[in-house]
C-alpha cells in the first residue's frame, strides 16, 4: 500500500510519520485524541513525570480498546441470534405456502 508522510503534532512536539494514502485524517485525529489524553493526565497531580503520563494514556487507551473490542464480540453475537431468529420466521412463514404448492 502506498505510504505518505505526514507531520502530526503530539503535545506541542512534531511528528513526521509514513501514513497509507487515505488515512491522513484518521492519523490526525488519532493524535489530536492522544493529545487531548496526555494534556488531561498532566492535569492529575498524582502523576509526575512524563513517563507516568504517556504510560497511564497507554494504559487507559489500551482499556478502552479491549472493552470496545468486547462490546463489539457481545453485538455481533445478538446480530448473529437476531438474524438466527429471523431466518427460523422467514421459514415458519414459507414452510406452509411450499407444502400448499406441493
Amino acid at each position: 500500500m502506498a505510504q505518505r508522510t505526514v507531520e502530526i503534532n503530539i503535545v506541542e512536539r512534531k511528528l513526521k510519520v509514513a501514513c497509507p494514502i487515505g488515512q491522513e485524517t484518521a492519523l490526525l485525529s488519532a493524535a489530536q485524541e492522544l493529545t487531548n489524553r496526555l494534556i488531561k493526565a498532566g492535569e492529575l497531580k498524582t502523576i509526575c513525570s512524563p513517563e507516568q503520563k504517556l504510560l497511564m494514556t497507554a494504559l487507559n487507551l489500551a482499556n478502552d480498546l479491549l472493552k470496545t473490542q468486547q462490546q463489539l464480540k457481545v453485538e455481533q453475537q445478538e446480530n448473529q441470534n437476531k438474524i438466527a431468529l429471523l431466518q427460523a420466521t422467514i421459514e415458519q412463514a414459507i414452510a406452509p405456502h411450499n407444502k400448499k404448492s406441493a
